[in-house]
């Protein structure tokens, strides 16, 4: 699990096909002093699991549903990322729960600057638009945003300055694609909707909701 505060940057080595999968090989410019082999590190935030490393670099493997959800496929040598140590127990929670599976790709349908803050107006898919509500949060790339405004088939977020300079989004352009990863609690309300029994009262009381 992660927080959407991103640590630092990382510069991928290369990103090499091994059949419908790949391993990534990033130059991580965050410390890795404490990362072990098996532990979750978010790539523009996509949980991967760290399968090498050295002082500076961490290599991860990518499985073909990781490639086809995210844009972890299209990295090539040279491209920055976003990096995010997975959260330590007792640790400071800065954004939101982001469990680090995303949910698809969105392209990035506006940018527009204003008082030194960028504002992006992201494609909301049908599939997704439902999760995204407005002043809840969203993950973009692994940050935690906060949507602004949701129109139909889109939704606005503000990056302050501190957050461009910070995380890749500052290079960010009109019509190129996005991870977004929308908040975990709308999904889990919605399945339980969904269950024969619903949620009512009894349902409240039964779990020391309500008394």
């Amino acid at each position: 699990m992660f927080t959407g505060i991103i640590e630092g940057l990382g510069k991928v080595v290369r990103l090499t096909m091994k059949g419908a999968d790949a391993v990534l090989e990033v130059e991580a410019a965050i410390d890795l002093s404490e990362v072990s082999l098996g532990d979750s590190i978010a790539v523009n935030g996509a949980c991967l699991t760290v399968t090498s490393q050295t002082a500076k670099t961490f290599t991860a493997d990518v499985s073909a549903e990781s490639l086809a959800k995210t844009t972890l496929k299209y990295l090539q040598a040279g491209h920055r990322v976003n990096l995010e140590k997975s959260m330590r127990i007792g640790g400071f929670l800065g954004g939101h729960f982001v469990l680090g599976h995303v949910d698809g790709i969105s392209r990035i349908l506006a940018r527009t600057e204003k008082s030194g803050s960028i504002i992006f107006a992201v494609e909301a898919p049908q599939l997704l638009s439902r999760y995204i509500v407005e002043k809840g949060s969203v993950a973009i790339d692994g940050i935690s945003l906060t949507v602004n405004k949701l129109e139909k088939g889109r939704f606005y977020v503000n990056i302050i300055p501190h957050t461009a300079a910070n995380t890749t989004l500052v290079g960010k352009k009109e019509a190129e694609w996005v991870n977004i990863e929308t908040d975990i609690l709308g999904k889990y309300v919605e399945k339980l909707l969904q269950t024969p029994r619903g949620i009512d009262k009894d349902f409240l009381v039964e779990h020391g909701y309500i008394k």
